[in-house]
């Protein structure tokens, strides 16, 4: 038994990604995904959002969890701040879309999208799988520019700080 816990935090640790999260200037994986926005299914395409303007992409754990709801609201409270600043927002997230349908309107009250991530690709390219025996991931924000670059990163499962500091980078963008 022992033996068998000792390899298992051994391949733990050798699983663990090398850094917890994409850098700013690094390239941001383009990605297609199922969402939705105010219960209305569409497929969200990175690429496509970027010729809009810059691209909040924030990860979080579950919907309907204390943590993700607050974040939740909170990125819906600040949406006409975004879009003053030209930029749109997506959270990403493992739930299938029928539940991401009910959070979409509930707790994003229909201001933006969310995405599933069911296979946890691009939470991987990203760098924001919470780890990798579990399906959730890391609670992280990244503000991507029009031309695909990282401009922002900011890794906390506390929610409090996200819209603030994608907030200011958005703006500084736009100052820019």
């Amino acid at each position: 038994m022992r033996k068998l816990l000792v390899m298992l935090l051994l391949l733990s640790l050798s699983a663990a990604p090398a850094s917890a999260a994409l850098k700013v200037g690094d390239a941001a994986p383009d990605f297609t995904a199922p969402a939705t926005l105010g219960g209305k299914e569409f497929v969200f395409h990175l690429k496509d959002a970027l010729k809009k303007g810059p691209v909040v992409v924030y990860f979080y754990p579950a919907a309907f969890t204390k943590g993700c709801t607050i974040e939740a609201h909170d990125f819906a409270e600040a949406m006409p701040d975004f879009r003053a600043a030209g930029a749109s927002v997506i959270g990403v997230s493992h739930d299938d879309i029928a539940t991401l349908n009910k959070f979409s309107v509930s707790e994003c009250q229909s201001k933006f999208p969310v995405a599933a991530d069911r296979d946890r690709s691009i939470m991987k390219g990203y760098d924001a799988a919470l780890g990798f025996l579990t399906p959730y991931a890391d609670r992280t924000s990244y503000v991507v520019t029009q031309d695909g670059k990282i401009a922002f990163v900011y890794s906390s499962l506390n929610p409090d700080r996200h819209v603030a500091g994608t907030l200011k980078a958005v703006r500084a963008l736009k100052a820019n």
